[in-house]
């Protein structure tokens, strides 16, 4: 099976090599998207596959997805050394999708989108952290999220491998203004700002409501926590100074939709 597949020309590697890098994912319209289960959700989406790379001998991590594969999209092989200018894993699955990405949805089309809870993310800048972010929202049914300027590329590798998949099934809308686009969300949703310091207990919400998350290290500034109709703290008796961004994140979800 796999000596019947082509080998990447060198012109093709180094185009994708350079998928690294934020510029030429936008210059392109491409990004890499590695793993198994990551591959596996991209092809339960409708999002469209430009190629797909396989490392041989890595094919008990992919051989159960090659029957979705094969004679849909080009698949080729790749050697070892060729791989490793494209992964991110230290340990390699062995498939590698090449993604074209999406036009950004508008700001009208995205807010009337089916979802009835919204995750908002204040400058964002762990792609790790994001990629956990939305394979947690995925997990608990929210359906939109929203990113704002200065927050991390949605297509960095890393966020797209820490989501497992999760981003090929979420409507993002990306460098938002959220000053503006806040009070619109409040139309539409109740608000609920993230607050280490100060707030109410995180409680199931009986309306549409929007997460509205900053980042791990600085949290959210106090002109956007002040268009919140409801600040959420999670109590805990540790000595630790904070959750982590996910894990608290996870935890106001989970509230959130939790029926009473």
């Amino acid at each position: 099976m796999q000596s019947d597949l082509p080998c990447v020309s060198q012109n093709q590697l180094r185009k994708w090599s350079k998928l690294a890098e934020v510029k030429y994912r936008r210059d392109y319209g491409l990004f890499i998207a590695e793993g198994a289960k990551v591959v596996e959700e991209l092809l339960k989406s409708d999002w469209q596959v430009e190629a797909v790379l396989l490392l041989p001998e890595k094919i008990l991590h992919w051989e159960r997805l090659f029957e979705q594969i094969k004679g849909k999209f080009p698949v080729y092989r790749l050697k070892i050394q060729e791989w490793k200018k494209l992964s991110q894993d230290k340990e390699p699955e062995g498939i590698i999708a090449i993604v074209r990405n999406r036009k950004m949805p508008s700001w009208s089309s995205w807010l009337q989108s089916a979802g009835e809870h919204v995750l908002i993310g204040h400058e964002i800048s762990n792609p790790r952290n994001l990629g956990a972010l939305m394979r947690s929202a995925r997990w608990f049914g929210f359906k939109k999220i929203m990113l704002s300027a200065n927050s991390v590329d949605v297509t960095h590798p890393k966020v797209i491998r820490a989501s497992m998949g999760s981003i090929f099934h979420l409507n993002i809308l990306t460098d938002v203004d959220l000053q503006s686009a806040l009070p619109e969300i409040k139309r539409n949703y109740t608000l609920i700002g993230s607050d280490v310091r100060n707030g109410v207990s995180p409680h199931p919400t009986v309306k549409k409501a929007a997460l509205l998350l900053g980042s791990e290290s600085r949290g959210l500034p106090e002109d956007l926590l002040a268009l919140a109709n409801e600040r959420w703290r999670i109590p805990g008796d540790s000595e630790a100074d904070s959750l982590s961004l996910p894990q608290a994140a996870a935890i106001m979800m989970y509230e959130m939709v939790k029926k009473g």
